[in-house]
C-alpha cells in the first residue's frame, strides 16, 4: 500500500475535515516560522466608502471588490497619469492592485516593465503594508523569450519563476509580492481568442508539482505572501489543490478568469464555492474590453476613436468580428430601459455574481475611472428582479456572441 492517499482517491469529505485541518495546521506553524516574513494582514480603513471588502479564498487578505488594473500604464498612460489613477482609486476605497511582469499590453520588447516601473515610484510615497500587490509570472511562450536574460522558451519551472519574482520585486522597488500568479498555464490550453481545445496542440509541460514547489519556496523565503492562477482551466484547478492537499504546496486561493456579460464563465464557478475549494475569482475585464460600455456602437464617436481596440487592431478581435456589438446594442438598450447605463449595468453584473471576490477595473482616464467605481457602487445591491430576468433573456440568445 502506498504512504500516501491517492490523489485520485480523495473526497471532498476529506478535504473538507480532517485533511483540511491538517492543512490549516500546517499552514498556521509556517506563519510563525522564522524563516519566513509575511506580508502583514492587509485591511483597508472601511469607514467612509462604500466599497465592500471579502476575504480573499481561505488566505488571511481582505479585498476591495474592486481591484485596480494597470495594463495601460506605460504604453496608453504616462507616469504622471498612472499615479494620478492609483492616487484616486485608493482614496476611494481600493485596496488592491494587478499587474503583471508583461506589462504593459500590447506586450512588446520596448516597453516590457514599465507598468512595473511606475508602480513601483508610486509605492515608494504608500505606505507599503496598505497596498496589497498582485503581479503575474508569464507561461509558455516562444515569442517573448526577451523577458528572460537567457532563454529561448518562457516556461513555469523553477529558474524561470525565480528570475521573473526577483525582477518584479526590483522593478517595483519592493521586497515581497502578495500575490502571484501564473498569468497563462504552461501547459496547452486555448487562450486569447481561441474557444475550442486541439489535440494537436498537446505538449509536455511542467509538473503542477513542480509548479506549486517553486511557490512554496518562494513563500518560504518571505519573497512571496500567497499565490494564484489565472486563465485557468477546471484541470489546472483541480490538479493544483489536491497537490497541495497531499504535500503540503501552496493552495490556490484565487484565480483571474473574464466573465463579463459577453463572454460568461461556468466551468469554474463550482470550485468558487465557500464548501468546495473556496477559491476567490477576481473578475478582469468586467466591461468585455470596453465594448459594454457602448462607446464602440458609434466607431466615429471620440470615444470610440480613442479606445484600445481601434488603436491596436489586432487586440480582442473576438470583440469586433463577432455577435458582441449586435448583443452589446441589446444590453445598451436593457440599461436605458431600466434607468441605468450601460457601464452600471455591466459592472452590477459582475459584482453580484457569488463567485466573484473582485472586479479587476482599469482606466485610461480619471473621468472613467470615477464613471467606473461610481457605477459600481451607486447601482443598486443586487440588481432588480426585472432587470437581471432581461440579462439573462438577452443572453439565451448571444450565449457567448463573441465567439468568432
Amino acid at each position: 500500500m502506498p504512504a500516501g492517499p491517492a490523489l485520485c482517491s480523495i473526497t471532498h469529505r476529506d478535504f473538507s475535515t480532517s485533511a483540511l485541518s491538517r492543512c490549516r495546521r500546517h499552514e498556521a506553524r509556517e506563519r510563525c516560522s522564522p524563516r519566513r516574513r509575511i506580508a502583514p494582514t492587509i485591511r483597508a480603513a472601511q469607514g467612509g466608502t462604500p466599497l465592500r471588502y471579502q476575504k480573499l479564498g481561505d488566505s488571511e487578505l481582505r479585498i476591495s471588490e474592486i481591484t485596480m488594473g494597470t495594463m495601460t500604464f506605460g504604453q496608453q498612460n504616462t507616469e504622471k497619469e498612472a499615479h494620478e489613477l492609483l492616487a484616486y482609486a485608493f482614496e476611494q476605497g481600493v485596496n488592491i492592485l494587478d499587474t503583471a511582469e508583461a506589462y504593459p499590453i500590447p506586450m512588446k520588447k520596448e516597453t516590457q516593465g514599465r507598468t512595473d516601473l511606475y508602480i513601483g515610484s508610486w509605492l515608494k510615497s504608500r505606505p507599503r503594508d496598505k497596498v496589497i500587490l498582485a503581479t503575474k509570472v508569464c507561461g509558455y511562450s516562444e515569442r517573448t523569450a526577451y523577458i528572460r536574460d537567457n532563454a529561448k522558451v518562457l516556461r513555469v519551472d523553477s529558474a524561470n519563476v525565480k528570475e521573473s519574482v526577483e525582477k518584479s520585486l526590483k522593478r517595483l522597488s519592493t521586497d515581497y509580492i502578495d500575490l502571484l500568479q501564473i498569468h497563462w498555464p504552461d501547459r496547452y490550453v486555448p487562450l486569447f481568442g481561441e474557444f475550442t481545445y486541439d489535440y494537436e496542440k498537446w505538449r509536455p509541460s511542467v509538473p503542477f508539482a513542480e509548479q506549486l514547489q517553486v511557490f512554496r519556496e518562494l513563500i518560504d523565503d518571505g519573497k512571496v505572501f500567497s499565490n494564484r492562477l489565472l486563465d485557468e482551466r477546471s484541470q489546472g484547478v483541480g490538479r493544483h489543490n489536491n497537490i497541495a492537499l497531499c504535500h503540503w504546496t501552496p493552495k490556490d486561493y484565487c484565480f483571474q478568469n473574464s466573465n463579463p456579460m459577453l463572454r460568461r464563465m461556468f466551468d469554474l464557478i463550482e470550485a468558487c464555492h465557500p464548501k468546495n475549494c473556496n477559491i476567490g475569482l477576481l473578475a478582469y475585464s468586467p466591461l468585455g474590453g470596453g465594448n459594454l460600455s457602448g462607446k464602440y456602437l458609434d466607431i466615429n464617436a471620440e470615444a470610440a476613436k480613442k479606445g484600445r481596440l481601434n488603436l491596436f487592431p489586432s487586440y480582442m478581435e473576438r470583440y469586433k468580428n463577432s455577435l458582441s456589438k449586435e448583443a452589446t446594442q441589446r444590453y445598451v438598450r436593457l440599461a436605458e430601459e431600466h434607468g441605468l447605463t450601460p457601464v452600471q449595468l455591466a459592472l452590477a453584473f459582475v459584482r453580484d455574481r457569488p463567485f466573484v471576490t473582485s472586479s479587476i477595473i482599469g482606466a485610461t482616464s480619471l473621468d472613467q475611472l470615477r464613471e467606473d467605481i461610481d457605477a459600481f457602487i451607486s447601482t443598486p445591491r443586487l440588481l432588480q428582479p426585472e432587470v437581471v430576468d432581461g440579462i439573462e433573456n438577452i443572453f439565451k440568445r448571444y450565449k457567448d456572441p463573441s465567439i468568432l
